[in-house]
C-alpha cells in the first residue's frame, strides 16, 4: 500500500495549477480536457485538484479550505525556505506564518495559497 495521490476541491482547477507553478515550481502533470480536475508532478505522490462544481455534481459536499480554521496542512520541504516564502506570497499566497527556526531543528513558514488551504514551508529537520 502506498499514498498515490491527495485532491483538494477548488474553485479553479487552471488557476489553483497555475499559482503551485509559479509560487512553488511544481508543474502540471494532467489536466482534464474539461478543466474541473488537474494534477502536479510533485514526486511519488501526486497533488491534485478537483473542482468543488464538479464535485457537487458527484454528490459530495464540499465545502472551501479556511487556512484560519484548517483540518489539514500540505508541507514542501527546500532548502531554502525563505526564498520559496518570498515566491509564494509574490505568486498571491498570503503569509500566515513568517520564517522561524524551530526547536526541533527544523525552519518552517506558512501561507495559505489562493483557495484558502494552509501550507507549510520547511527545511528537512536537522538530525
Amino acid at each position: 500500500m502506498k499514498l498515490k495521490y491527495t485532491i483538494l476541491y477548488v474553485e479553479s482547477v487552471a488557476a489553483t495549477l497555475d499559482f503551485y507553478e509559479k509560487a512553488f515550481g511544481f508543474k502540471t502533470r494532467f489536466m482534464h480536457e474539461a478543466g474541473d480536475y488537474g494534477e502536479l508532478d510533485t514526486g511519488e505522490t501526486t497533488l491534485s485538484f478537483s473542482s468543488l462544481q464538479l464535485m457537487s455534481q458527484l454528490g459530495k459536499n464540499p465545502q472551501k479550505a479556511t487556512a484560519s480554521a484548517p483540518v489539514f496542512e500540505i508541507a514542501f520541504e527546500t532548502g531554502d525556505v525563505a526564498k520559496w516564502l518570498k515566491q509564494a506570497i509574490a505568486c498571491g499566497a498570503t503569509l500566515v506564518q513568517d520564517v522561524k527556526e524551530e526547536p526541533w531543528g527544523q525552519t518552517t513558514s506558512y501561507v495559505s495559497d489562493i483557495n484558502g488551504f494552509l501550507i507549510e514551508i520547511c527545511s528537512p529537520v536537522q538530525q
